[in-house]
């Protein structure tokens, strides 16, 4: 991570900048608020440690400023103000975490780490496969052994259900309402009617069938070794 630390107690910076540094994060430290509001603002930084009290400028006024000029850095304050209207005000201003003075740094490590994994984009899966066979769920493509296979909307929805949790046993309940959205049961064979369908499709023509019925339970899509 690249981390920039604005704090002008040079004792506590060192100390901090040597610890993330051990860790093998870049870390960059200033002592005033105006030089420190002016590199955030660069916003090429995985997180920023801000002293509240600070010269020129406090830490308030500088995450106040990067929240109203649309940065969005993850911001952790540190102060030895620790009555809770002062971490209340620090959150107010834009703030993502509050710590207090004296403090552990590993509990410092600990809580930078949080704020990072917390304003990571999340992976969206697009693509899944099982075996030789694989859906595209953006281009509503299925193919298996690089073959083209043709499903209906709701063949292909029924498929997707089954390979987002592939090797688990998935219920009649489970797929009645996360592929047909019902919340009771019909009381029709239209399961096992698509069942049936996308089998014929997926695994008729091929040699190792990969969607099998689990009597008694429901059914599951793998690929036995």
């Amino acid at each position: 991570m690249r981390i920039l630390v604005i704090e002008d107690d040079t004792q506590a910076a060192n100390y901090i900048a040597r610890g993330l540094k051990e860790q093998g994060h870049v870390v960059e430290h200033v002592g005033n608020g105006e030089e420190g509001l002016t590199l955030a603002q660069e916003d090429r930084f995985d997180a920023l440690v801000v002293d509240r009290m600070l010269p020129k400028l406090d830490g308030l006024s500088i995450v106040s400023t990067l929240r109203e000029g649309g940065v969005r850095t993850p911001v952790l304050f540190l102060s030895a103000l620790g009555e809770v209207d002062d971490r209340v005000k620090g959150l107010k201003a834009g703030g993502d975490d509050y710590l207090t003075k004296p403090f552990a740094f590993s509990e410092l490590s600990a809580r930078l780490e949080a704020l990072v994994r917390r304003g990571a984009p999340e992976e969206v899966q697009t693509k899944f496969t099982v075996g030789d066979l694989e859906i595209d769920i953006l281009s509503r493509r299925c193919t298996r052994e690089g073959k083209r296979i043709d499903l209906q909307p709701r063949e292909f929805k029924l498929l997707e259900y089954l390979m987002r949790n592939a090797g688990q046993v998935v219920t009649r309940t489970m797929l009645l309402e996360n592929v047909w959205e019902y919340h009771f049961d019909p009381q029709t064979n239209v399961i096992d009617v698509h069942i049936s369908r996308l089998r014929s499709k997926i695994d008729k023509d091929f040699g190792q069938p990969l969607l099998k019925t689990i009597r008694g339970s429901g059914y599951t899509i793998r690929a036995d070794s």
